[in-house]
C-alpha cells in the first residue's frame, strides 16, 4: 500500500492532524508541500493559501489521496512519522533490532526480521501508542523494501488492528444482523397462526 493509498485509509482526524502538525511544527514542510500538491493541480500557491487555515488543511487532506500526489504523500508521511511520532519508529528499530541513528532513521535494513521479535515488539507499541499511528508506521515500513518483510506482512495480516478497514467493516455488521433475524421470524410467526 502506497502512501496516498494510506491517507484514502485513515481517519479524517489522523489526515488533518498530520498537516496541522506540520503547519505548527515543520512550517517550511508544510508550504512545501501545499505548494507541490497545489502545482499538481494546475493551481497557482497564493490561491491555497489565502484560504483560512482550516480550508487550506481540508484542501491538502483531500489532495494528497490523489494518485499523481504519491510522491508528496510519501515524503509528507515520512516525515510526520520522524518527527511527531519518533518514540514509535525508535521503539520499534530497537525493538526488532535494527541499527538507527537514534532518531528513527536507518540506513542498512536486514534482509529478514526475526519474527518472534517482531510480534513482541509490535504487542508492546500497540499497548504504548495510537494503534492507528502503529498501523501507518508498519505499513509505511513495510514500502521500504520490495514486498516488505513477511514477519511484518504475517503479524498485519493476524492482527485486525494493524489493517486498515477492518474496524469499520466490522462495527455496521452487527447492527443490520438484528434486524434481519427479526424479519426471519415475523414471518414465521404469521405462518404458525
Amino acid at each position: 500500500m502506497k502512501a496516498f493509498e494510506i491517507f484514502q485509509k485513515i481517519t479524517p482526524e489522523t489526515t488533518r492532524s498530520v498537516f496541522q502538525f506540520l503547519r505548527d511544527e515543520q512550517r517550511d514542510v508544510y508550504v512545501a508541500s501545499l505548494s507541490s500538491l497545489a502545482s499538481n493541480r494546475k493551481l497557482r500557491p497564493i490561491f491555497i493559501q489565502r484560504k483560512p487555515a482550516t480550508d487550506q488543511i481540508e484542501w491538502l487532506a483531500k489532495n494528497v489521496k490523489l494518485r499523481g500526489s504519491a510522491e508528496i504523500a510519501d515524503h509528507v508521511m515520512q516525515l510526520w512519522l520522524m518527527k511527531a511520532h519518533q518514540d514509535v519508529l525508535v521503539q520499534f528499530l530497537d525493538g526488532v533490532g535494527i541499527e538507527h541513528d537514534g532518531e528513527g532513521a536507518a540506513e542498512d535494513l536486514p534482509e529478514e526480521l526475526n519474527a518472534k521479535k517482531v510480534k513482541s515488539t509490535i504487542d508492546k507499541l500497540l499497548k504504548e501508542h495510537n494503534p492507528e499511528v502503529v498501523k501507518i508506521y508498519l505499513n509505511v515500513f513495510q514500502l521500504q523494501r520490495s514486498n516488505g518483510w513477511d514477519a511484518i506482512s504475517d503479524i498485519i495480516a493476524a492482527t485486525p488492528a494493524l489493517q486498515f478497514g477492518v474496524e469499520e467493516a466490522s462495527e455496521p455488521a452487527p447492527e443490520p444482523e438484528p434486524a434481519e433475524d427479526k424479519k426471519d421470524e415475523a414471518p414465521a410467526a404469521d405462518e404458525e397462526e
